[in-house]
């Protein structure tokens, strides 16, 4: 006998603009990315005092990178699933176009925007690197300051670029009368 369940329906969202929506989910990725990544950032800077770009045990960029390369990734993904289903569920005015593949286009854009991002962080911290002399220190507290803002920072861009692409597809629901 094989038990074979059902997948549960997708929650029941209420009304509202496709602008409070984003709002909404922008409130919720922005205040856990700057707190998580700042507490990471403090606690594993903490050990030494100081930091560098790129030397030692606990460097700016092994924070840093990984969370340029897989924010983007997962916000990007998330929030085109988020509201594509809002739109089919009738929960925003907007309609996605029926023949868009959606998991190609999240797929593209995911893997665009996390290898952009990563490139743009790399490219900074070279630019640190190179403008610093080898042996300077950075204040570990002021960088896990700056790694919660670049956390936030993404956050807000990665909400709204994304959906910004989709509005190609999209278009308001037409009311019948």
């Amino acid at each position: 006998m094989k038990l074979k369940f059902k997948p549960k329906p997708p929650k029941k969202l209420k009304k509202t603009t496709l602008k409070r929506f984003l709002i909404k989910r922008t409130i919720y990725y922005v205040l856990p990315n700057v707190f998580f990544n700042f507490i990471i950032a403090y606690a594993s800077f903490k050990e030494l005092g100081y930091t560098h770009f790129f030397s030692g045990e606990q460097n700016l960029a092994r924070l840093t990178l990984p969370m340029a390369l897989f924010l983007p990734v997962v916000l990007t993904i998330d929030i085109i699933k988020r509201v594509t289903d809002a739109a089919g569920q009738g929960a925003i005015e907007f309609t996605v176009d029926e023949q868009l593949n959606i998991k190609k286009l999240m797929t593209k854009l995911s893997i665009l925007h996390g290898v952009i991002t990563c490139s743009l962080v790399l490219a900074m911290l070279f630019l640190g690197q190179y403008n610093f002399s080898k042996d300077y220190k950075l204040d570990a507290t002021a960088m896990a300051v700056v790694v919660g803002i670049l956390a936030g920072v993404l956050s807000v861009v990665f909400v709204y670029l994304p959906v910004w692409r989709l509005r190609r597809w999209m278009c308001r629901k037409s009311i019948a009368i």
